[in-house]
């Protein structure tokens, strides 16, 4: 829901879409409590995570999507007990993105499961499709991930490639543009 207004959002919600993600804290603290009349509403948060952002998210949080650190799971265990979280996992190895490296992942579940949160499963960002890279491979690595670890859920895929991560086991895509549209012209958000 990166920049949707509210009204759209409610349009949605009315449509059955009950599932919302977002990737700023201060548009999910806007926009959460504007819709907290539909109590069917969960809310993700799927973007990289500063630990004093946390506490004004823990009430409206369902998932938390992008924890990669093991001070972050701290934290949020903290202000929001039991939670449900996926590991965001760099399965590209990409040295400017967030999430923590495949070979970190086991020991982040445990650490994780240790200060009492629910490790429900995995998300990644791959980079974008180009001659050199297809996001296949990183669907396909992060899915065979997951299974080593017995971990269920998996978040990958946006409105360009949802069908290839559907297709390697995705149990949730972001695809906000997609439903949504694009952003105008000459949005700093725009890509």
């Amino acid at each position: 829901t990166k920049t949707v207004p509210v009204a759209n959002i409610l349009t949605a919600i009315k449509a059955g879409i009950t599932d919302l993600g977002e990737n700023r804290a201060q548009e999910l603290t806007t926009k959460a409590p504007a819709v907290a009349a539909h109590s069917e509403v969960h809310w993700h948060f799927i973007g990289s995570l500063q630990r004093n952002k946390v506490k004004v998210l823990a009430p409206w949080v369902t998932l938390w999507h992008s924890i990669d650190r093991i001070e972050l799971g701290e934290t949020i265990a903290r202000f929001a007990p039991k939670a449900r979280v996926l590991i965001e996992v760099n399965v590209a190895a990409e040295p400017n993105k967030s999430g923590c490296q495949v070979t970190e992942a086991p020991s982040l579940v445990d650490a994780l499961r240790d200060q009492g949160l629910a490790v429900a499963g995995l998300m990644a960002i791959p980079p974008p499709r180009s001659n050199e890279s297809d996001p296949i491979r990183h669907f396909a690595a992060l899915r065979i991930l997951a299974e080593s670890l017995d971990l269920t859920e998996l978040s990958m895929g946006m409105t360009d490639d949802y069908e290839l991560a559907i297709s390697e086991g995705a149990t949730m895509v972001r695809v906000g543009r997609g439903l949504f549209g694009d952003r105008p012209p000459g949005h700093p958000l725009r890509r």
